[in-house]
Order: structure tokens, then sequence, then C-alpha cells
């Protein structure tokens, strides 16, 4: 190379392909080429000579950040065509509810939705009423776990004026209200026995008696009900009437985890941080390849309403034109993939090599008040490796660098 330094040859290949990750290897293994290199825009240095199990390591993440990279262009590029109130997704598990919506959208039978916290059940209610020859009349929806007992009757079927203290006026149920549409009951499986009773009468009848009222008023309303419970466990324990359950069941659409979703999980984190930003009044902002392995690896308990939160979050917190890790909530920053619980009761675990390693590393510069130059020593490491080391953590789980000071 008598024309140009390794240097400037990265900074070349970077200004006209920023799309390929460059390594620098590189006789001259100073503090100061390490940061001219990174300068440059290398991805990774490396000193001569060069340790082949490090350098193999060096190129799988190089690779594995490409491939990140081009895949959150993709995802961008796809996502202004979805809606939010479509079914924002290309998994298999998403391809089959959806195949469930249309081939049941068309009759009028019950349709039971059942799914985790978070998953998105009233999205698929909302995609079975538009799909369905309904779609002109309203789309009702009330959450049975969020209304008091003593008021779900009266919420549901109407009550008759003078039913009970301050009912001046009588008022029609949501079963009347949704005629013509869908009266979507959301949490069923929280509704109390007795009211399940009330309800399994009404769907069979295809009437209500408003309270304090004598008269049975006639209904036209399709029923979608969703749960997160197991409703036949329920039965089985009595906690939910067997009848009304098979009543509502005549079709269940289960709604997948979001940890079950794969590749999903950007195209929903890619919608909802834009959404966010038009929200904000921001710039779109995009996801650093970093942040969308973290996005790809956390299990998501909270699953679609959690990433929306988290994405929400981050466009409030975000300075730069790209979410960072820091951006994102430290139960995501700190998740561990390769925790193995063995005893619930004593949570004894395995780790990967990679993980046991950088808790050990963090616990030494903890102990050592931050001190790289020593901890490196100890660790048996120079202080390059090291701090390649460090690069590939979370800064907020680091301490604070405390080198000790040269006299003059």
């Amino acid at each position: 190379m008598s024309t140009m330094s390794g240097v400037e040859l990265c900074a070349r290949v970077a200004a006209t392909r920023p799309d390929i990750p460059v390594i620098l290897v590189t006789g001259v293994g100073s503090m100061d080429s390490a940061v001219a290199a990174m300068r440059a825009g290398a991805y990774d240095f490396l000193a001569k000579p060069v340790n082949v199990n490090a350098l193999g390591l060096t190129l799988k993440r190089a690779a594995e950040n490409h491939r990140l990279r081009e895949e959150v262009k993709v995802l961008r590029a796809a996502v202004p065509d979805q809606s939010v109130e479509g079914m924002i997704g290309e998994s298999a598990p998403v391809k089959c509810v959806r195949d469930l919506i249309e081939r049941v959208a068309s009759s009028d039978v019950s349709v039971l939705v059942e799914g985790e916290t978070g998953t998105g059940k009233e999205l698929v209610a909302r995609a079975v009423h538009r799909a369905s020859t309904r779609k002109a009349g309203p789309f009702v929806a009330i959450n049975c776990a969020a209304v008091p007992v003593n008021l779900l009757e009266s919420e549901l079927f109407g009550h008759a004026r003078g039913a009970f203290t301050d009912a001046k006026n009588a008022r029609e149920g949501l079963f009347v209200q949704a005629s013509g549409g869908t009266l979507f009951l959301d949490e069923i499986g929280e509704m109390p026995l007795e009211m399940q009773a009330k309800l399994l009468r009404a769907l069979q009848e295809r009437t209500v008696r408003p309270v304090g009222g004598n008269v049975e008023i006639p209904f036209d309303t399709r029923i979608v009900t969703a749960t997160h419970r197991d409703l036949e466990s329920e039965c089985k324990a009595q906690r939910f009437r067997e009848d009304l359950y098979y009543r509502i069941n005549v079709v269940k659409v289960p709604v997948p985890p979001l940890r079950d979703r794969g590749n999903d999980i950007m195209l929903l984190a890619t919608w909802f941080l834009k959404r966010a930003c038009q929200r904000s009044g921001r710039e779109e902002i995009g996801l650093s390849p970093q942040v969308a392995g973290l996005l790809l690896s956390y299990e998501w308990p909270g699953n679609v309403r959690e990433l929306e939160n988290c994405m929400e979050r981050a466009v409030a917190l975000a300075r730069l034109s790209h979410v960072s890790a820091e951006d994102l909530p430290e139960k995501i920053r700190t998740f561990s993939p390769n925790r193995v619980v063995l005893s619930a009761e004593t949570e004894e675990e395995i780790l990967s090599l990679e993980e046991l390693e950088r808790r050990y590393i963090l616990r030494a510069l903890k102990i050592l008040n931050g001190n790289r130059s020593r901890a490196a020593t100890l660790l048996g490491m120079d202080r390059r490796t090291l701090y390649r080391r460090l690069e590939t953590y979370h800064t907020s789980q680091i301490p604070p660098a405390k080198e000790p000071r040269l006299s003059s």
C-alpha cells in the first residue's frame, strides 16, 4: 500500500460504500491508531499478530451488524404501506390469524379471541367487524373487568326509568346500541357467574330485558368475545359456565404472543416509531442495529402494548437521528436470552461463556472503581482487548473510569 495508508483506505470505503463493515488490521497497535480507525469509519480494529479466534468473532459480529442494518432498511421501506387499523406482520402465526378472520367474517357466528394481555385482541375483533357484512353498522366494545358488577347488567341490557337511584331516564343497553353491527365483550373471563347466566339467556333468546323493565327487546348483534384466560380450565374449576363457553366459542381465534412472531417485532417497532415521531412533531428517526438486536432477543411479556410504549419512550428520550440502547428501558438493555433456570426454588442458572465473561469484567471494574488499567492487568488481558469488550456492553452498566493521573 504505497499510495495510501490503511486508515485512508478505510475512510475511502466508508465514504463510497457505507453499507460494508470494515475491519482494520494493522501492525501499529497503539490507542491513537485505534481512535483514528474508528473515526475513519472502521467497524473494528485488530492489532497484529491477529488471534484467529478473535478475528472469527469480529467477522461474525460484523456480518450480524450488516444483516441487521439491511433488515432495518427493508422494514422501514415496507412499513409505510401498513395501516395501524390493520394487522401488521408477515409471520406464519399472524397469517394464520388473518386466514381465520377472512373465513369467519362473512358469517354471523360468535367468535372467541384468546391471547395474552397486550397481544391485540381488540384489533382482531375490529378486523372481524370490518371484514364482515356488518361493517356499516356500529362496533361497540366494553371491558367486562373494568365495569363494577352492579353496573354491568345495566350497561349491557339497559335500564328503565326509575329502575334505581339516578335512573331519571330510560337507557338502551349495548346489545341494542350495537344492533346491525358487532358487540365486543373484552375480558369475558372476569364476568361474575350470576351475570354469565343472564348473558347466556340473552344470547339464546336474542332478546334483552332492561333492568327494572317488563318488556323483552330484540337485538340483531354479532358477538365477539375475548379473554387472556384459558376458559376450558376456568370451566373445570367452575369459575366459568360451560354452556356459555360453548355458546361464545363457535370459532376460536388464538392471537400469538409477540415473542413467537419473529421479524414482526421489527415491523411493529418501526411502525410505532414512525407514528410516535408524527405525534410529537419530530423528524422521523430510525433504529440502530444494536437496538434491533436487543428488540429481537427480548421476550416481551407485555407483548405489542409493551413494544408500543417502548417506542414512544424512545422517541421522547432519543437525542440522535436513531434510537440507541440508552433510550430503551433497563430491563430490555440488560435482558439475557442465555439465562437458563435450573431450579425455580434456588434460581440456579447456566450462563454462556460470553455472558459469564461480561459479568466478571463488569464486577472487576466495579471493585476497582472503574480503573481500566488495573482491571486489564488482573484479568490477564491487554487494555485494547478490554476496551473492545467494553464497546460491546451497554454504557449504563460500565462503571465510570477513574484512571490514575500522571504528575507533571
